[in-house]
């Protein structure tokens, strides 16, 4: 928890060289990626410090859905003159393609936020390889016991550790996994001038998440497609978005691409935003509130969040957590009858 230590040694001022805590979770992000890890002070810090290292006036192709947060940054430097950006459905392969001459970054995120649709990243990394454009993958929805962005050609990982690394919905912690050593060190380069440090406690909670996340992970994804199955027979429902279902868009690719079809889904509700809120305000075991990757289940209207008008009315995130199976299926459908009254 030191901020400084005795001059002469390895460390000498956290900000600048670190703490162990810090290095023995880079150390354990960095195996598990297959790159050298940087941590951040919340995921939110480790986007912005990759977009830092782009020159001004950078053209960024980014994904039409994807997290609300990156998307807002990314909007206010392209207002601010800083970088040029190129929306695009990243489920579309051919359509990214064809916007990637010219551009300096190509960003993803797969699974998105919030839709779950599957990118294909290695058709993509390859695309961009041979333009000479860098791949940044937003990996927080699958985490690296899932998905491998670096495996399969991309050059950086971004994670909110925050959300399912974490795991207990009790620390802000973000991290850049980056192939390249050199972009390691300018990534921790740019950590140290903006201040974007991560605390010694929060790094130590992140460890001790670490150590349960493939039985967490095993478990909350086991639920995830119970309910998804449930609920696309659901009267209520309109749709049902998670790639390990065989009829959803992203099944094939995420078969092929991802060791397991995560913890995240989507629904739509006949009723629309109304029917929406009426749910959230019905579940009693499932908590109301936003954020994801956390041991409770949660849900939220995500279409309903400003900003995310393009999202399908009624559109609810579901984050499913380790409660028992059955007892989520049955608050779930309980407030989907009740909020249908």
């Amino acid at each position: 928890m030191a901020s400084n230590f005795h001059a002469g040694g390895e460390r000498a001022y956290a900000r600048t060289e670190g703490t162990p805590t810090w290095q023995a979770l880079e150390e354990a992000i960095g195996e598990l990626e297959g790159g050298e890890a940087v941590l951040f002070s919340s995921g939110m810090g480790a986007v912005s410090s990759v977009l830092h290292t782009l020159p001004v006036g950078a053209r960024v192709v980014h994904p039409t859905v994807s997290y609300l947060g990156v998307r807002r940054l990314m909007g206010g430097h392209a207002e601010a003159g800083r970088i040029e950006t190129a929306p695009v459905d990243a489920t579309d392969t051919d359509a990214v393609i064809a916007e990637l001459d010219g551009a300096a970054m190509l960003w993803l995120e797969t699974p998105t936020n919030p839709l779950v649709g599957i990118a294909d990243l290695r058709r993509l990394a390859e695309a961009a390889s041979e333009r000479g454009i860098p791949t940044v993958v937003d990996n927080t929805f699958a985490t690296p016991l899932l998905q491998r962005p670096l495996e399969l050609g991309c050059d950086i990982v971004v994670h909110s550790a925050t959300k399912l690394i974490g795991g207990h919905s009790d620390l802000l912690l973000g991290i850049a996994v980056a192939r390249d050593g050199d972009k390691g060190e300018e990534l921790r380069g740019v950590r140290h001038d903006a201040g974007a440090t991560p605390g010694g406690l929060e790094a130590w909670l992140a460890l001790r998440g670490l150590r349960t996340l493939p039985v967490r992970i095993e478990r909350m994804q086991a639920t995830a497609l119970l309910i998804a199955e449930r609920l696309r027979d659901h009267a209520q429902v309109i749709a049902v978005h998670y790639p390990g279902l065989s009829d959803d868009p992203g099944y094939e690719l995420a078969s092929r691409q991802m060791d397991g079809f995560g913890t995240m889904l989507a629904l739509q509700v006949k009723g629309g935003s109304d029917q929406a809120d009426a749910l959230c305000n019905s579940v009693l075991l499932i908590t109301h509130a936003t954020s994801l990757g956390g041991v409770e289940t949660l849900i939220e209207n995500r279409a309903a969040a400003p900003g995310e008008e393009h999202l399908p009315e009624g559109l609810l995130r579901m984050s499913v957590g380790c409660e028992h199976p059955e007892d989520v299926w049955e608050d779930l459908d309980a407030a989907l009858a009740a909020s249908a009254r």
